[in-house]
């Protein structure tokens, strides 16, 4: 079945798709969502991802971490296309709220339960843009002994970034808009979209 329209530059004009969502019975908001990656880019993107891990963490225990709640879409696409030792984990930490922008303090709401001492660790985000949870997070699993933190992320943000820190793994670079679906959301919306998308206001 056709999913829309696809482009091999999702930022070249004419590529956006216009899409107004009505979310709440009670007071509707108005969004408008540009598409900035379709379902197939995004998949194409995970596969390349997923190689690259492969290859690195071939024969070797892998603990996979997850960043909740948004990268809870890339991640579980990725690890069913890798064939290694791995286990799995979570990691719960919140900067947005229910805005569109960071507000620069990180805090850590649910911890990994797995033990960490010598193990490798490779951390699953979906996006990548002030740069602080993903420094708040490689100081939390250092301190508890990993020993050695990669971390792959679906999208960079790299102009947002307030904090330098070293992606191993980036499937996308992403302009300084803000981003939903695929496991994104805004307020805890539009997770559910198969692809990604720019949030605009609607009018």
């Amino acid at each position: 079945m056709a999913r829309g329209p696809s482009c091999v530059d999702p930022l070249m004009p004419g590529c956006y798709i216009a899409i107004v969502s009505r979310l709440s019975r009670k007071a509707p908001d108005l969004h408008t969502l540009n598409l900035f990656l379709s379902e197939a880019q995004i998949q194409e993107g995970v596969e390349r991802l997923a190689g690259q891990v492969q290859a690195d963490y071939e024969g070797r225990p892998l603990l996979v971490v997850g960043v909740l709640r948004g990268a809870f879409v890339f991640m579980a696409d990725l690890v069913r296309r890798l064939r290694l030792s791995l286990t799995v984990d979570f990691v719960r930490l919140a900067s947005y709220g229910a805005s569109t922008t960071s507000s620069g303090r990180v805090r850590l709401i649910h911890g990994v339960r797995s033990p960490l001492r010598g193990r490798a660790v490779l951390v699953v985000e979906d996006i990548v843009d002030t740069g602080l949870t993903t420094s708040f997070l490689l100081s939390y699993l250092q301190e508890r002994g990993a020993a050695s933190v990669r971390i792959c992320a679906l999208l960079d943000k790299p102009a947002c970034r307030r904090v330098q820190v070293s992606l191993d793994y980036v499937g996308f670079t992403a302009p300084d808009r803000f981003l939903v679906g695929y496991g994104l959301d805004f307020d805890q919306r539009y997770r559910e979209l198969p692809a990604v998308y720019a949030l605009e206001d609607g009018s």
